[in-house]
C-alpha cells in the first residue's frame, strides 16, 4: 500500500502517451514534456498534424513517437501499447487529451450521428486508452493518468450541450478511478481548461459563423490561455504536484467557484454570453 501524497517530481525518462498530439494543448504538451527529459508516443488520426509535432520536436525529435489511430476505435486503441513498448518501453502516464466540439447548434437541431461521434471521440476515446492502458499502469513502480475534460464538464454552455455532457462524463470517470485506485502506484487528475486558443473547431468540422477577426476579438475580450501556457500549468500545477483535479484560466477557476455557490447564477451567465451564436 502507498501511504501518503504520492508525487512524480521527476518526468525525465518517463514515458508518457499523448493523444490529439498533432495540434493545440496535445502538441504543446508533448513538446513540453520532451523538454523536461520525457520520451512522449503521440497519438493522432492525422499523420501530417503529428509530423509536424515531430518536427518541432527537434533537436529531441527522437523522443517523440508517431503513432497514426482514432482514439474512438477500440481495435485501434488496443494494438498502441504493444507499439509503443516496442519503441520506447514501458508506458508511465497516459494524457486523453484528444476531443472535439459539436456545431453550435441546440440539442434539438443536433442530428444524432453528430451527438454519437462527439460521445465516442471524447468519452469513448478516453475510457477506451483508460481500459487498454491500465493493467499495465498497474505494474510501474509510479503511473499517471490524466485526463483533460473542460469546463464545460461542469458549467452548461448552450450550443455545447453535448459536447459538455460528454466531458461531464469523463469528469466522473477521472474522479471514479481516482477513488478506485487509491493504494495503487496510480495516480490520476483531472483537468478543467477554460477558454484556450487552439484550432479544435477546425479539427472538429465545425463551421463557426463567425469571421477570423470576429474569433480573435472574442479569444481577446476571453482572455484565451496559449496552448503553451496551458500544458505549462497542467505539467507543472497538474502532473508535478499530483493534483485531484485542477482549473486552467481565470475563466475556469471563477466559474467552478460560482457554479459550486451559485449554479444557477452561472448558467444564466454563461447562456447570456452564448445568445449571439445561437440567434
Amino acid at each position: 500500500m502507498i501511504k501518503g501524497r504520492y508525487i512524480m517530481q521527476n518526468i525525465q525518462g518517463k514515458v508518457f502517451v499523448v493523444t490529439g498530439a498533432g495540434s493545440g494543448i496535445g502538441r504543446a504538451l508533448s513538446l513540453a514534456l520532451i523538454q523536461e527529459g520525457a520520451k512522449v508516443a503521440g497519438v493522432d488520426l492525422n499523420e501530417d498534424s503529428l509530423k509536424e509535432t515531430k518536427k518541432l520536436a527537434k533537436p529531441a525529435s527522437q523522443s517523440f513517437a508517431m503513432f497514426v489511430a482514432n482514439v474512438a476505435d477500440l481495435e485501434a486503441v488496443a494494438a498502441l501499447p504493444k507499439a509503443i513498448e516496442h519503441v520506447f518501453g514501458p508506458v508511465d502516464a497516459i494524457i486523453n487529451n484528444a476531443g472535439i466540439i459539436q456545431p453550435f447548434v441546440k440539442v434539438d437541431d443536433l442530428d444524432l450521428e453528430k451527438i454519437r461521434k462527439v460521445m465516442d471521440v471524447n468519452f469513448y476515446g478516453t475510457l477506451y486508452m483508460v481500459k487498454t492502458f491500465l493493467p499495465l499502469l498497474k505494474k510501474r513502480p509510479e503511473a499517471h493518468i490524466i485526463n483533460i475534460s473542460s469546463m464545460g464538464g461542469f458549467v452548461p454552455v448552450p450550443g455545447q450541450t453535448i459536447y459538455g455532457a460528454s466531458k461531464a462524463a469523463v469528469k466522473l470517470l477521472t474522479e471514479g478511478l481516482y477513488s478506485e485506485l487509491k493504494g495503487t502506484s496510480v495516480r490520476v487528475t483531472v483537468i478543467f481548461p477554460g477558454a484556450v486558443g487552439t484550432n479544435i473547431t477546425k479539427n472538429s468540422g465545425v463551421d463557426m459563423k463567425m469571421t477570423d477577426a470576429e474569433m480573435k476579438e472574442a479569444s481577446k475580450k476571453q482572455r484565451s490561455l496559449t496552448a503553451e501556457q496551458a500544458a505549462n500549468l497542467i505539467i507543472q500545477k497538474g502532473i508535478k504536484k499530483n493534483r485531484y483535479r485542477l482549473t486552467i484560466g481565470k475563466d475556469s477557476t471563477m466559474l467552478d467557484r460560482l457554479t459550486r455557490l451559485f449554479p444557477q447564477k452561472a448558467a444564466d451567465l454563461i447562456a447570456k454570453a452564448m445568445a449571439n451564436l445561437l440567434k
